[in-house]
């Protein structure tokens, strides 16, 4: 055998190497699901909790699956629940699910063989929605360097901050560190018992924060054709523009609609001044992109303003990126179809560029099936807890979209709610596309095609 590896080394490679070829996507999933396994079983030990007890099976599976589906969801408070190697475990778990299982691969791949093969291509490409293999290396690059250098820009800027709070050089660097991957990575995992509550007015640690989850949200290929292309901002792809432009006014019309409803609250907003509402709003606007963090009790905020969030959350952020949702350019080429329907234009157009047809269908298909369930899941929760609606939805929708906003139920779920939630979340974090490819036994090639005739619509 080459290199002295035994034969099962060997098969095994060819038999991933063929599943890869055959249905990357499968092959991803199962890859995912491992990942969660594993965790689950880490956060199963003793060691993994502050007393030093195992931790219920579906609380470890839960934490493990929010964790590497950079959710936020949590049943137990993970600030004193956890222990150091507990809370290390859930920020590895974090920064492997917003890598992807399939980049990982990649580079896994590269480690080992020095190089980036057809396959290994072929899978990161499948997670990275890049369309030209040769992309995908330089992509790689970008995802290691990016996160590395923004959650270390992130970390260097709260550091400082914590130290001047009062905190020790130690927590400081934790706290910074913790906060900086957890927001880059849109998890929305804190490690403290009282989170960001303290901070509802403090700029200096909200703003790094806002920042870091509004550019993990973008994706990868955006930052690469931005980093490739920044002094010329009209070259930038199509992809680029639209969820820039599509995740800016979602931001805005976000933190106005709230601040419109949570103004006068005087369980959220109405104990603030101007600079912290103002501040308090665009945080609130921009978290559920799927940062999941919080500075007001959720479960205080007017249902007007959860029925904000739910449609926020439900769009979630850019497509290949930490964030969860149906995805910014998936409304874009639905809204653009509005327009051009209303106009009676043939195609779809944006920035000088025709959308081809496929793209609506895709993304008409990727809501329709979000939307299926996401009905369901609340279905399930409704006859299972008892619940009244509107929480029950808002807990669905933000497990589905990975954001990890909370009214407060999810901790007092019985287990089977949470598996449901476990499940939702998984499900969001593979993409509803990804599964259905994964779940198809083969696609259907037809060479005779009926007569076209339209059908009423409306």
């Amino acid at each position: 055998m080459a290199r002295g590896l035994p034969a099962a080394f060997w098969s095994g490679r060819e038999m991933v190497d063929r599943l890869a070829r055959q249905s990357p996507a499968r092959l991803a999933i199962g890859v995912f699901a491992s990942v969660v396994a594993v965790f689950a079983g880490l956060l199963s030990a003793p060691w993994a909790t502050a007393t030093g007890e195992r931790a219920p099976f579906v609380d470890a599976l839960f934490t493990a699956t929010s964790a590497v589906c950079v959710t936020g969801l949590v049943v137990v408070p993970t600030g004193t629940y956890w222990s150091t190697a507990g809370l290390v475990t859930i920020l590895v778990g974090i920064q492997i699910g917003a890598l992807g299982v399939m980049t990982l691969a990649s580079i896994l791949g590269l480690a080992v063989s020095r190089r980036i093969g057809l396959t290994q291509r072929l899978l990161v490409t499948s997670e990275t929605k890049t369309t030209r293999l040769g992309e995908v290396g330089s992509l790689l690059r970008t995802v290691i360097v990016t996160s590395l250098v923004l959650e270390g820009a992130i970390a260097a800027i709260l550091v400082p901050r914590f130290l001047m709070l009062g905190e020790s050089l130690g927590d400081s660097i934790w706290y910074g560190v913790f906060y900086a991957i957890s927001a880059f990575n849109n998890a929305g995992f804190i490690p403290t018992a009282e989170g960001l509550e303290p901070f509802v007015s403090d700029w200096w640690v909200l703003l790094p924060i806002i920042v870091g989850v509004f550019i993990g949200s973008l994706g990868f290929p955006v930052l690469l054709n931005i980093g490739s292309r920044w002094r010329r901002p009209s070259t930038w792809n199509l992809h680029s523009k639209l969820t820039l432009t599509t995740s800016a006014a979602l931001v805005v019309v976000g933190s106005v609609l709230v601040a419109a409803f949570e103004w006068r609250n005087e369980g959220t907003f109405a104990p603030l001044d101007w600079p912290g509402t103002i501040l308090a709003s665009l945080f609130a606007g921009v978290m559920p992109r799927s940062g999941g963090f919080s500075t007001v009790d959720i479960g205080e905020m007017h249902e007007g303003t959860w029925l904000i969030n739910d449609a926020l959350m439900f769009v979630g952020g850019g497509s290949a990126s930490t964030a969860g949702g149906i995805k910014v350019t998936t409304l874009a080429v639905m809204l653009l179809a509005i327009v051009a329907e209303g106009r009676g234009d043939r195609d779809v157009e944006a920035y000088g560029r025709r959308i081809p047809r496929e793209a609506l269908q895709v993304a008409i298909a990727v809501s329709l099936v979000s939307a299926t369930i996401v009905l369901v899941a609340s279905l399930l929760l409704l006859g299972i807890t008892g619940l009244t609606l509107d929480r029950i939805l808002f807990e669905v929708i933000s497990a589905f979209a990975t954001v990890g906003l909370s009214t407060g139920i999810t901790p007092n779920l019985p287990d089977a709610g949470k598996y449901v939630l476990v499940a939702l979340m998984f499900i969001g974090r593979t993409g509803t596309m990804t599964l259905a490819a994964a779940l198809a036994l083969r696609s259907r090639r037809r060479v005779i095609r009926y007569p076209e005739e339209r059908p009423i619509i409306g």
